[in-house]
C-alpha cells in the first residue's frame, strides 16, 4: 500500500528546527494499526511503497511488523515488482491501497485495487473497491477487514484480538 494519503491523511507537517532543518510529523490512525496487526496475525504479508522517506514511518512499520518497506520510490512499480520476485506471489493475489496518480501503475496490475474514499478521480476509476473511510482514518483497517471476511476468518481474528 501507499503511505501518504492512505495510512495518513496526506498532510505533510514540517516543524522548523533551530539548525535550519525541519522535523516531519506524521499521524497514523490506531484503527489502521490494529487492522495491520490483524492482517499479520492472519498470515497476510504486508508492505508499503512510498515516494517519501520518514523515520516516523519506519518506526510505525516496525511496530506493526510490516514486512516490506520501500521509501523514496519515485516510480513505485520497481518496488512492487521486487516484492513479487522476493515472495513468489502472483499479481492476482495482491491487494493494493492507493490514493493518487503514482499508485495507478500498480493498481492496474493487482488482483484487488482499492482506493481510499478521498482518492483522486483517476484512482477511484482504477479501483475494484472504494473504501468508505478516507485515507488515514481507517481505510487500511477497512481493507484488512474486507479481506479477512472474504477469507471467512474475521470472527476468528476478532477472538484473537480479544485474547
Amino acid at each position: 500500500m501507499d503511505v501518504d494519503g492512505t495510512l495518513t491523511d496526506g498532510s505533510v507537517t514540517l516543524v522548523s528546527q533551530t539548525d535550519g532543518g525541519a522535523l516531519e510529523i506524521k499521524t497514523f490512525d490506531a484503527h489502521d494499526g490494529q487492522g495491520l496487526t490483524l492482517a499479520v496475525s492472519a498470515g497476510l504479508r504486508t508492505g508499503v511503497i512510498t515516494g517519501r522517506s520518514s523515520a516516523a514511518l519506519r518506526r510505525r512499520c516496525k511496530e506493526l511488523d510490516v514486512e516490506f518497506v520501500y521509501e523514496k520510490q519515485g516510480h513505485k512499480i520497481a518496488a512492487y515488482e521486487d516484492v513479487l520476485r522476493k515472495t513468489g506471489v502472483q499479481e492476482s493475489e495482491v491487494a493494493y491501497l492507493g490514493d493518487d496518480l503514482p499508485d495507478l501503475m500498480i493498481m492496474r496490475r493487482v488482483g484487488l485495487a482499492v482506493a481510499v474514499n478521498n482518492a483522486t478521480p483517476e484512482v477511484k476509476r482504477a479501483a475494484h473497491y472504494k473504501t468508505k473511510a478516507p485515507g488515514g482514518k481507517g481505510a487500511a483497517r477497512e481493507l484488512v477487514e474486507l479481506i479477512l471476511r472474504a477469507k471467512g476468518i474475521w470472527e476468528e481474528m476478532i477472538d484473537k484480538a480479544r485474547a
